[in-house]
C-alpha cells in the first residue's frame, strides 16, 4: 500500500534535519534579482506557442486579525477600504499578463490564497472574478480545480453561496487547533461551531472538496489536547487534511515574537503529536500522501499517487503540475516552463510598479540542465516514493549512476538504515522513510550545502 508508514523513532532522530519543502527545485532561496519582466514575457510567449494549460494563483494579503504563528505574506488591517486600491493594481497585472497569452489556453486550476481571501467584500470578489474571466479562459463546466482559502470567522452561508456562484468548487479551511488555551496563545479564537457551519454549507452546496489545515507544535499544545482536536476534525470528515509542523523562527517572522517560547511543546511531545495524529487518521481511513498531507482514498490526490501521476508545485501536491503556474498579486510566484519568478513582497512597491504600468517582478531563476534533471528526480521521490533510473536516463540522456556517483555513499547509508531500497534500476522510499522523504530529496539538492539551514523548517 502506498499509504503505509512505519514509525521509527531512531531513524526520525537521526534524519530529522532542517531542509526545504520542495514545492520547487531549485527552491525560492535561490531566486535572485537578475530575473525580471523581460524573462517573464519571454516565458509567457513560449507558453502561448506551446498552448500549455494554466494554473492561476491569486494572492490576497489582507487579514483583519493577526495570528502569531503565521509566516505568510500579509497585511493586518481593520480598514476594508485598503482592498480596493490593491484590486485596481491586481486587475492591471491580470491584464498585462493575459495579453501575452492565448485566450485558448484553459485555466485548469485556480487558487485564491492569502492572507484571507474572504477579507474582500462580496462585490469585490465578484469584481475580481469577472476581471479574471474577461482576460483568462476560465472553465464553466465545473471540470477545473478552483479553490479558495477560507477563514470561518470571515465566512457564512451567503459567502459560501457566492463562492459557488463565482465558480469555486474547493475550499481550504484554516483551523490549526480547537483548544481554547492554544487559540488564545496564538491569537486565533475560532470555535468548532464556526468551522462546522462553513463545512455544512460547503457540503450542502456540493463543493467538490474540503481541506482542513492543522498545525502541531504550537504553544500550550500537548499530545492529549491535540489528539482531541484531531478527533473532532475527523468527525467533520474533510476530504483532505494538511498537518503542518510549526517552525518557530521569531528572528524571521515578527508576529512569532509574541509567542512565549516557554509555552512551546518539547521536541519529544511534538513527535508524539505527529505519531498519534498519523495513527488516528490512518484508523479513520485517510491515506498519507506525503509531506504533511492526508487524503481519503477516493480523493484525486490519493488516486493520482496510486497511478503515479501525482505532482508538486508552489501550491503543494497537485494533479496539475503540467500547467504553467501564473502567480498574481503581491509576493506571488510563477512557474512557467523553466522560469521561476516572484513579485515584490512589499505591498507599496508592488502597487507602485503597476501604477507605472510595469509588472512587479522582483526576482527569480531560470533553470539550467542540471536543475531540470534534479527537479525531475526530486519530484518523483516526493510524490511517488520511488524513482526508476531508466525514465530519468531516457528523458535526460544520462547514465544515472555515473551522473550521481558522488551521492552513492549517502544513498547506500540510507539503504543500510532502512529509509530506502537502493537497487541497480531504482530507488524506493520504504515505509520507515516516507515521513523523512525530504531528507532523501536533500541528497539530490545541489544547492543545499551553500545554504543556511536555519532558513528551513525541520523535516518532522
Amino acid at each position: 500500500m502506498l499509504d503505509a508508514i512505519r514509525w521509527d523513532s531512531d531513524l526520525i532522530r537521526r534524519y530529522d534535519l532542517a531542509g526545504p519543502r520542495y514545492t520547487s527545485y531549485p527552491t525560492a532561496v535561490q531566486f535572485h534579482g537578475q530575473v525580471g519582466t523581460f524573462d517573464l514575457f519571454h516565458a509567457l510567449r513560449d507558453s502561448r506557442k506551446a498552448q500549455r494549460p494554466l494554473s492561476l494563483y491569486v494572492h490576497v494579503p489582507f487579514c483583519a486579525n493577526i495570528c502569531y504563528y503565521c509566516a505568510c505574506n500579509k497585511v493586518i488591517t481593520k480598514d476594508r477600504g485598503r482592498a480596493q486600491p490593491y484590486l485596481q493594481r491586481l486587475e492591471q497585472e491580470i491584464q498585462l499578463i493575459a495579453c501575452h497569452l492565448d485566450p485558448a489556453q484553459k485555466v485548469e486550476q485556480l487558487h485564491f490564497g492569502g492572507g484571507t481571501p474572504t477579507f474582500l467584500s462580496h462585490d469585490e470578489l465578484r469584481q475580481l472574478m469577472a476581471h479574471l474571466r474577461k482576460h483568462f479562459n476560465l472553465l464553466d463546466d465545473d471540470s477545473g480545480d478552483y479553490g479558495i482559502e477560507i477563514d470561518p470567522r470571515e465566512a457564512d452561508w451567503s459567502t459560501m453561496g457566492l463562492l459557488l456562484e463565482l465558480g469555486f468548487n474547493r475550499v481550504s479551511i484554516g483551523l490549526q487547533d480547537l483548544d481554547p488555551a492554544v487559540q488564545r496563545a496564538v491569537n486565533r479564537l475560532q470555535s468548532l461551531e464556526e468551522t462546522r457551519a462553513v463545512i455544512d454549507a460547503a457540503r450542502t452546496l456540493q463543493f467538490r472538496s474540503i481541506n482542513i489545515d492543522l498545525i502541531y507544535g504550537l504553544p500550550k499544545q500537548t499530545p492529549d489536547n491535540f489528539a482531541r482536536t484531531v478527533e473532532e476534525v475527523i468527525s467533520l470528515q474533510p476530504d483532505r487534511l494538511s498537518v503542518f509542523n510549526y517552525a518557530h523562527l521569531p528572528e524571521r517572522f515578527m508576529p512569532q515574537r509574541r509567542i512565549n517560547s516557554s509555552d512551546l511543546p518539547s521536541p519529544a511531545h511534538k513527535l508524539e503529536m505527529l505519531q498519534r495524529t498519523i495513527e488516528q487518521l490512518t484508523a479513520a481511513g485517510y491515506r498519507y500522501i506525503g509531506m504533511d498531507h492526508f487524503a481519503l482514498p477516493d480523493d484525486e490526490l490519493a488516486i493520482a499517487q496510486e497511478e503515479q501521476t501525482l505532482q508538486r508545485n508552489f501550491q503543494g501536491y497537485t494533479t496539475h503540475g503540467h500547467c504553467d503556474l501564473i502567480g498574481l498579486g503581491v509576493s506571488a510566484i510563477s512557474q512557467i516552463g523553466d522560469l521561476y519568478c516572484q513579485n515584490s513582497s512589499d505591498l507599496t512597491a508592488y502597487q507602485n510598479s503597476l501604477a507605472s504600468a510595469q509588472l512587479a517582478t522582483s526576482r527569480g531563476l531560470v533553470c539550467n540542465a542540471d536543475d531540470r534533471l534534479r527537479r525531475a528526480v526530486i519530484q518523483q521521490l516526493i510524490c511517488n516514493f520511488k524513482l526508476e533510473f531508466a525514465e530519468i536516463e531516457q528523458q535526460f540522456n544520462i547514465d544515472f549512476q555515473g551522473y550521481f556517483g558522488a551521492l552513492w555513499p549517502q544513498l547506500q547509508g540510507m539503504a543500510e538504515d532502512g529509509l530506502i531500497r537502493l537497487e541497480r534500476e531504482r530507488i524506493e522510499v520504504l515505509p520507515a522513510g516516507r515521513l523523512l522523504v525530504r531528507s532523501v530529496c536533500m541528497v539530490f539538492d545541489a544547492y543545499l550545502e551553500q545554504q543556511n539551514r536555519q532558513r528551513f523548517s525541520r523535516v518532522i
